[in-house]
This record gives structure tokens, C-alpha cells and sequence, in this order.
């Protein structure tokens, strides 16, 4: 799909199942729809789903403009359009759920039921990220890939993680070298969440919303979920305190189950 001068990637899955509702998906830096890994098959019982790659990841361009979290917003818009879809339910992680924030305040109509995951309502009304972070993402450029990856890796999963399932790192480290991301793709995406400013539009949400928060994220400051969550009418906070950025590759299950039972627990209207 083509939005503007821009090409847009988009995958269905599910469609066969009419009576299931949408959940369009949207991933954050550096990832591209596949980044959802182990959850999408769980998900997929429950909903039909919008895969998108974000402009500058996977099968999708890059814009020569520097990147703007309302562009990709309304890129998400587009591929709604595209596919004939009114109404759907949104996830969206990290940079991803600034996007899916900024659809939420820009296009009230289009979203039933919100879901935002390890994502910060943006500055200058936020915790930033954590100093051991934003020190590790400067250092990167200095780094062979395959180091600057593996350590990326390792900052998103909790210690608790790192210490029972130290084969998750192989596997998304794996995972992530067979969809090398360009490194300029990588900057813009990281700029666009950095000065993305949300501004306290939360506020004006209307869709009903959950925010999902690992306690132990080193990414984004886990503080920050509880401020997204008292900023919009009505939002419930799930956190589990154990987890960190990757909580949806750290504890599958007990992730989409948190999503499925609030994305369900509300009339079936708008499917």
C-alpha cells in the first residue's frame, strides 16, 4: 500500500474468521510486525489481525524527511483505509504505543478498544528514560552491529528474565539479525520517539484503555505507566512487576492473556 510517496507494508491474518474483532498491531524501534513473536499465534484465537510495518522497518519505505510519530500515525490510518476496516482494537509497544496513542487522540473513531504497552506518554510531561539506557543507545554507533544488537537485546529483558531464560537473548538476537534494520531507519525511529510530545492530549481518549507495564523495563521508566494511566478517562494498569521492556517475548502467555481479556471483556460492537 501507498501512503503518499511512502509504501506502506501490511499483512491479514485471520481474515476467514468474519465474527472475530480486528486488532491492528504496532511495533516499536527496531522491530518489524514479526517483532511480536511469540504472541501472535495466541492472539490469532481471538482476533483477526493488522500487521503493519512502521515506515523504516521491514518491507516498508523510509521517508527522506526526518520521522514524525503523527506521520506514522497516519500511516496506520492508511492501511485501515486500505483494507476496508472501520473500526479496530489497537496495541501498540514502546514507540509503537506512541503511535497508537496519537491515532487514539487524532482519529477517535477508528479505534474500539486501546491497549499501550511499555510506552511513555511522551515529554515534557513524563519520566524520561532511564541514564543507563540513553548512555547504552549513544554508545551504540561506536559498536560492531552484532554487539550493539546482543547488548540492546539484554537491556530489554529483565534481570529476573536474564537469569531463568538466558536462551531468550540467542533467540531474539537470532530473530533480530535475520531483519537487519537499517541503521539510519534505526536513528530516525529512535528521534521520533524521543521528541515525540504528547502533551497531555491523553486526556481526550475516548476509547477504552489498558496500559501494560513491566516493573523492571530499563527502557522505559516503569513510573510511566501509571501516569498514562491516570492521564486517560477510565484506563485500567496492568504491570508485572518482574518483567522488563519485551514483557510480550518474556511471559507470552500471561501477556496476551491480559490483552484478550480486557479487549473482549466489552460488547462485540464495531468488529
Amino acid at each position: 500500500m501507498r501512503h503518499g510517496e511512502l509504501r506502506i507494508a501490511y499483512e491479514l491474518r485471520g481474515t476467514l474468521h468474519a465474527r472475530r474483532p480486528w486488532l491492528t498491531l504496532i511495533q516499536g524501534l527496531g522491530f518489524d510486525s514479526s517483532g511480536w513473536g511469540p504472541v501472535l499465534g495466541k492472539l490469532q484465537k481471538h482476533f483477526r489481525l493488522v500487521l503493519i510495518d512502521n515506515r523504516g522497518s521491514g518491507r516498508s519505505g523510509m521517508p527522506q524527511q526526518s520521522l514524525k510519530i503523527a506521520d506514522m500515525a497516519r500511516d496506520v490510518m492508511s492501511v485501515l483505509d486500505d483494507a476496508g476496516i472501520r473500526r479496530s482494537n489497537v496495541l501498540g509497544a514502546s514507540l509503537g504505543g506512541m503511535v497508537a496513542q496519537e491515532l487514539a487522540v487524532l482519529c477517535p473513531e477508528r479505534v474500539r478498544r486501546l491497549v499501550l504497552a511499555c510506552t511513555t506518554p511522551g515529554w515534557p510531561f513524563a519520566f524520561p528514560m532511564p541514564a543507563s539506557s540513553a548512555l547504552l543507545m549513544t554508545s551504540f554507533r561506536g559498536l560492531p552491529a552484532e554487539i550493539a544488537l546482543r547488548r540492546m537485546v539484554e537491556n530489554a529483558l529483565s534481570p529476573q528474565t536474564l537469569r531463568q531464560h538466558p536462551e531468550l537473548v540467542e533467540r531474539l538476537v537470532t530473530h533480530q539479525r535475520s531483519r537487519p534494520a537499517d541503521r539510519r531507519a534505526w536513528s530516525a525511529q529512535a528521534l521520533a520517539g524521543a521528541s515525540y510530545t504528547g502533551r497531555l492530549t491523553q486526556s481526550r481518549i475516548q476509547a477504552p484503555t489498558l496500559v501494560v507495564q513491566g516493573g523492571a523495563d530499563k527502557v522505559v521508566d516503569p513510573r510511566n505507566g501509571k501516569l498514562l494511566a491516570d492521564r486517560i478517562p477510565g484506563a485500567e494498569l496492568v504491570a508485572f512487576p518482574e518483567l522488563g521492556h519485551l514483557l510480550f517475548w518474556e511471559d507470552p502467555e500471561g501477556f496476551a492473556a491480559a490483552v484478550t481479556s480486557f479487549l473482549l471483556s466489552g460488547d462485540q460492537a464495531g468488529r
